[in-house]
């Protein structure tokens, strides 16, 4: 609790959990929105468990005030906020990839833990959803895969992080729990990017970011990758979207998918338990967990 002591209540970025202090990082009094926006689900289960309103009232202070929040581009919000005047900075960048993502993913999410019953996060979603669409939606060359870029001061980059692999399932959870068709069909056309994010690639492992070619040219995939993003982080939201996918519509191609995957990691990252670090152990956690459930 020691991250909300700011003057907005917008909480700091940073906990040192053995000390119980919290801090900003030493250049910037901001937080990431994807930061205080991810926290919302585990607060609110604490409430129920413990009974104390307090962690629950924290976390949809934040949502409620973001709500309100000027400097939004037809539901798309920038990826930082300032812990002290709790506005948002850097405005005019738009992006579903680091630092901005799961603030829509878990508008969704609470709204459903909450029963449906709380219009403002689902209002707020669905805009997003619809700022998507109208800004950051693109067709690739020469498949036509459909991409999810960025926008800066109102140009748009071809730029896709693995990120936003979240968005597929995001969309099929939502039409699942009655919003528009459209949302599966559009969730099932960004699967089959993130598939081919994969699948273009010599090791069949996504690299951390993609840029899509626009403009059909001799040779060249659909799929680009620069230098400084040729690695995986060994993230789990792809897999995550194919298990939601394969729950909601049966079809078997995303239990193939989500295996095809496993064994590349298999192939290509696993190493002995000694040389384990923490981020191998995030997929140990999240990428095989949903990869297990795939399975079943």
């Amino acid at each position: 609790m020691p991250a909300f002591n700011t003057p907005s209540k917008i909480p700091f970025s940073d906990v040192n959990i053995g000390r119980g202090t919290a801090h900003p990082p030493r250049w910037t009094s901001d937080s990431t929105v994807a930061e205080v926006t991810s926290i919302q689900l585990e607060f609110r289960e604490l409430s129920r468990l413990t009974g104390e309103e307090k962690f629950q009232n924290a976390v949809d202070g934040v949502m409620q005030h973001i709500h309100t929040l000027p400097g939004k581009n037809d539901g798309l919000v920038p990826m930082f906020i300032n812990t002290n005047s709790g506005q948002f900075t850097h405005l005019g960048v738009y992006t579903l990839g680091a630092r901005a993502d799961s603030y829509y993913e878990y508008l969704l999410k609470q709204w459903i833990q909450g029963g449906k019953k709380e219009n403002e996060l689902l209002e707020d979603y669905v805009k997003g959803i619809e700022g998507v669409k109208m800004h950051l939606l693109r067709k690739s060359q020469p498949r036509r895969l459909t991409f999810v870029g960025e926008l800066a001061h109102g140009r748009f980059s071809a730029k896709m992080d693995h990120l936003v692999c979240f968005l597929p399932g995001a969309l099929a959870l939502g039409a699942h729990n009655g919003l528009p068709s459209d949302h599966l069909d559009l969730a099932m056309e960004l699967a089959e990017t993130c598939h081919q994010m994969y699948t273009q690639v010599e090791t069949g492992l996504s690299p951390e970011i993609v840029h899509f070619n626009m403009h059909a040219q001799k040779d060249r995939k659909d799929v680009e990758i620069k230098a400084a993003d040729r690695h995986n982080l060994l993230r789990p939201e792809a897999v995550e979207s194919f298990f939601y996918l394969y729950r909601f519509t049966g079809d078997k191609k995303y239990q193939d998918w989500g295996w095809e995957i496993l064994e590349n990691f298999n192939k290509y990252t696993r190493v002995k338990p000694s040389n384990l670090d923490s981020q191998p152990l995030t997929l140990l956690g999240t990428g095989v967990g949903w990869g297990s459930l795939l399975s079943v």
